[in-house]
């Protein structure tokens, strides 16, 4: 393998969790809930699905909200209406925290890299193997590789919301194969979504899967990549 592409969130990052989420959007606001209520609050987003990059949905959708879902990560303004719309459904002590809390997600200190992720991303580094970031989201998240330490060790990022495409296809992996100058059958593609990141196999890259788990849960998921490339 002459590089190696990675998923953004449940494979070098993890989300905080959603109390911590919603405790730190009513924290920046001034506001306060009792301890009830916050943690009564918090189920109900993780219950809607409310935090990016955190549990899936449960509940069922408004249709408003389902009109987009599926193509939420093609755009900032589709992404944040989705997940906006989702919060939308919590009662909140002020209207203005919906958009607080999408806020919060995208600062660098709701992210936490998993342990091993920058020894990994080292070791590639001084192999001379390429690492690109392939990641559908709706917002730039260079600045939380920034803050964290680990973009030196980023050759190419390659965001859905920048190219209005989002994983399984296969041209967002190709975007990021020919930035890094390099041919799909020498790449392998990391990742904790089968179907979104498994859409790199139909290009011909290697697919290798990690375990989309809190960042204490899994200390080591990354490490065998390093075997793996050889």
């Amino acid at each position: 393998m002459t590089a190696v592409l990675f998923d953004f969130s449940g494979t070098l990052f993890r989300i905080e969790s959603t109390e911590s989420w919603l405790r730190a959007a009513l924290d920046e606001a001034g506001l306060a809930l009792a301890e009830a209520e916050l943690t009564r609050a918090a189920l109900e987003l993780e219950t809607v699905g409310a935090l990016p990059g955190g549990t899936a949905p449960r509940a069922p959708m408004p249709d408003q909200v389902a009109a987009v879902w599926g193509i939420r990560d093609e755009s900032a303004e589709l992404h944040r209406a989705a997940y906006t719309g989702l919060s939308r459904l919590v009662p909140l002590p002020d209207p203005a925290l919906h958009d607080a809390l999408y806020d919060r997600h995208m600062s660098p200190a709701a992210w936490q890299p998993y342990p091993d992720a920058a020894e990994v991303l080292s070791a590639l580094r001084e192999r001379g193997i390429g690492v690109g970031v392939v990641s559908n989201i709706g917002w730039d998240l260079r600045p939380v590789f920034r803050a964290h330490g680990l973009d030196p060790y980023v050759d190419v990022y390659v965001l859905s919301y920048e190219h209005g495409v989002q994983k399984p296809d296969p041209r967002l992996f190709e975007t990021a194969c020919t930035a890094l100058g390099v041919e799909p059958r020498d790449v392998l593609m990391v990742g904790d979504d089968r179907r979104a990141d498994g859409g790199a196999a139909a290009l011909g890259c290697g697919v290798h899967f990690v375990d989309h788990l809190p960042a204490a849960q899994r200390p080591d998921g990354l490490r065998p990549v390093l075997d793996l490339v050889g």
